[in-house]
């Protein structure tokens, strides 16, 4: 048995774009019944994690962005920037 300790890179790991966290959060949200865009829209504006349900992780997906940067992908996606 190998005894040596293992080091762990974080930076290996495929982070999520933006877009790939809503559309992600949005699915979740429709597969539990959920309008997305409704509760989507009461996060972003209140910065209240409980309008995203925990089913897929997607509260604590959506968490680890920061609401200005949802905001600006958005924007960025309807001006087509």
């Amino acid at each position: 048995m190998d005894r040596n300790t293992i080091m762990f890179d974080g930076s290996k790991l495929q982070q999520k774009t933006t877009r790939e966290v809503l559309e992600t959060v949005y699915a979740a949200l429709e597969e539990r019944g959920y309008n997305g865009l409704d509760q989507m829209v009461g996060y972003i504006l209140s910065g209240d994690p409980s309008y995203i349900t925990s089913h897929n992780n997607a509260r604590m997906i959506i968490s680890r962005i920061d609401r200005d940067d949802l905001v600006e992908e958005i924007l960025r996606s309807y001006l087509n920037k």
